[in-house]
Order: structure tokens, then sequence, then C-alpha cells
């Protein structure tokens, strides 16, 4: 293979100060106290998302089938909610929702059945299988999270919990008060 065969190498990402540098080149104005946090929760927030798919590839399961587990265990039991209300606690269209629900059905973790109360109403609701998947992602990102998180004290970990919040409430008020499923 000759070096215009080659792929091009993706370039390295830059170290956050170097990044910060050039934010302050480019935009004199740019806070870099506020940005070097800004730039480092994006980073983790990238690096935990690709850490929490493999754990659930895993399991054989996507993270879209996760997110659909994880809003029917926090409805708590018997762990069943309308497809519609699925789609909103998730940020999908019906039509998106159904087609989750569909592959998530033909792998037995969700079951779809009419409710009994209303027969024009679906239900969906998480199997023996689905729970299962759950309870084993948790253990498994339980596992990563006290390793990423092993080097801070208790009242660390407090600290930056309430920071972290009272930051997400900034962004999204209803998610730091429990009304916003995340």
């Amino acid at each position: 293979m000759t070096a215009a065969d080659e792929p091009p190498h993706e370039p390295a990402e830059l170290d956050l100060d170097e990044q910060i540098a050039i934010y302050q080149r480019e935009f004199p104005e740019v806070d870099p106290q506020i940005e070097k946090v800004v730039s480092a929760l994006q980073r983790l927030n990238r690096r935990m998302n690709v850490a929490y798919g493999r754990q659930v590839a895993e399991l054989g399961i996507s993270n879209a089938e996760w997110e659909v587990l994880k809003a029917l265990v926090l409805v708590g039991k018997p762990y069943r909610l309308g497809p519609g209300d699925l789609a909103k606690r998730l940020g999908l269209t019906p039509a998106a929702m159904t087609h989750r629900i569909d592959r998530m059905v033909a792998e037995g973790l969700v079951t779809r059945e009419r409710d009994e109360s209303n027969r024009v109403r679906v239900i969906v609701e998480l199997t023996d299988e689905g729970r299962g998947k759950w309870l084993e992602a948790m253990r498994m990102a339980s596992g990563f999270e006290s390793r990423l998180l092993q080097d801070l004290s208790s009242d660390e970990l407090a600290t930056l919990g309430g920071m972290l919040t009272s930051v997400l409430q900034r962004v999204d008020p209803d998610a730091a008060d429990g009304t916003h499923a995340s």
C-alpha cells in the first residue's frame, strides 16, 4: 500500500488547554475557565456515551433499546406505558417509537398488548428478559462510573453532583427537579 492509498489519519483531539488557547486567539472575548469546563463536559459526555454503547452492545441491545428499558423501569411496577407516552419521554415521533417497539417485541424485551380497560389503547410492558438486560446494564454502568469517579471523596461527589444539577437546571429547568426523564 502506498501513502496515497492509506486512509487519511484522523487528527488527534487537542489537549483542552491547547483548544482554549486557540479559542482565545480566534475569539479573545471567550472566558477560558468557562470554556474549559464546557469543553471538558462535552468530551466526557461523548466518551461516556461510547463506553455505555459498548456495554449495552455486549448485552445484545442498542442504546436506543436501553433508553426504552430505562423509561419503563423509571415508571415503576408494573413497568408499563403507552407508546405515545414512551415517544414523548424519549423525544421520538410515534412512527420511530413504533419501529423501536417492533424490534424490542421481536427480541423479547417488551410486550405490546391491548389495554383491557380501553381496547383502543396499546400498552408496552417490560418483560423479565428486558428487566434482566436493564439490570445487567446497570451493573456494568455502576462499575464503570465507580472507576470513573474513584478519586473523588464523598464530599467532592456531593459537591460535584450539586453543581452539575444546578447547571443542568439552567439548560432544562424540569430536568433537575425530576419531572423530566433522562
